[in-house]
């Protein structure tokens, strides 16, 4: 046994849908609309769209309403309550998109950096060999240590653990190598 949840005057408007479902019925159509569109507006604004977006949402509406009425079902809900529900989500997926902004294209953030200059990628070339100089004259235990730490991105935990050695003498050659490097790298200026 089938039953409705509508009686009366709701299931006018039940009814008006499933003739625009089954038969695309320009006149029911024209009588939701004439009902609900200013219902809809109302509640819409009521919620805080202003007029314009208000109108452009019910406008939305109308035409899902149109399109899709044969999903419509009245087992689970009365029109209106289908109707009001579509306008709901319409409202949410237009707030969403005003709140993530649209790509742009020209934002420089997203503008991949040009070639880096000549002069420049000599003078890193040149600070590289330096550095690498500097870290060469170390003692082995030291320049083993500052390539784990800074190029490896190791934590001193980890140097310790792998190496055998305690935290603080890790820490401390490490804080020597670092040490003797500034040195080294002012002797090469």
């Amino acid at each position: 046994m089938e039953t409705t949840t509508t009686s009366g005057t709701a299931g006018i408007y039940d009814g008006l849908v499933e003739a625009i479902a089954t038969r695309a019925d320009r006149a029911a159509f024209a009588e939701l609309f004439t009902h609900f569109a200013p219902r809809l507006k109302a509640y819409l604004m009521r919620l805080g769209s202003d007029a314009a977006t208000a109108e452009e949402v019910v406008q939305e509406v109308m035409l899902t309403i149109w399109r899709k009425a044969a999903s419509f079902d009245r087992r689970q809900a009365s029109a209106s309550t289908w109707i009001f529900t579509i306008a709901r989500n319409r409202r949410i997926d237009r707030l969403r998109r005003e709140r993530r902004p649209e790509f742009d294209p020209n934002d420089p953030a997203l503008v991949p950096d040009g070639p880096e200059a000549a002069d420049r990628v000599v003078w890193t070339g040149q600070i590289e060999g330096r550095v690498r100089i500097a870290i060469e004259s170390l003692p082995p235990e030291q320049s083993d240590l500052i390539r784990r730490a800074y190029f490896e991105e190791q934590s001193h935990r980890e140097i310790a653990d792998r190496s055998g050695l305690p935290l603080g003498t890790v820490k401390s050659r490490i804080r020597l190598a670092m040490q003797r490097l500034r040195e080294r790298m002012e002797d090469l200026d």
